[in-house]
């Protein structure tokens, strides 16, 4: 039997997860990391994206995250977010519409432009479509 320690992911408005993985595979501020059993303690940043679970057993879930944090404690990892959604429960034709209102917004800037808007927006539904098109693989 392989080594497992526990997850949980957490959203603003209720708990998403809570078991028994192998690994946990998320999209850290700094890029991807792997967290296995026996990960250093760790406290680090998610940006959009998917987080992808390797079950007790070995089969594999994938969650949407809209950011957030991560935390490693011994046995224990905390996955901490505003919204986070299982990755077959993302709208792919809204995620695709929300891409290209952001990049038609970012090509059309007028007087009432807001880039910091248009850009997040844009990075949240290119996030939800890599994790929609990671439980197609």
């Amino acid at each position: 039997m392989a080594m497992t320690m526990h997850c949980d992911i957490v959203s603003a408005e209720k708990s998403i997860f809570s078991g028994l993985v192998e690994m946990v595979v998320a999209a850290g501020s700094l890029g991807d990391l792997g967290i296995a059993p026996g990960h250093a303690p760790l406290l680090t940043a998610l940006i959009p994206g998917p987080v992808k679970l390797t079950l007790s057993g070995g089969e594999e879930e994938v969650f949407y995250v809209s950011g957030g944090f991560l935390e490693v404690q011994r046995n224990t990892v905390t996955l901490l977010t505003d919204t986070a959604t299982r990755a077959g429960d993302v709208d792919e034709a809204a995620a695709i519409k929300a891409m290209e209102d952001a990049e038609k917004a970012m090509a059309n800037q007028g007087a009432e432009f807001d880039y910091s808007t248009a850009a997040v927006q844009l990075a949240e539904a290119a996030a939800q479509l890599r994790a929609l098109r990671q439980i197609k693989k």
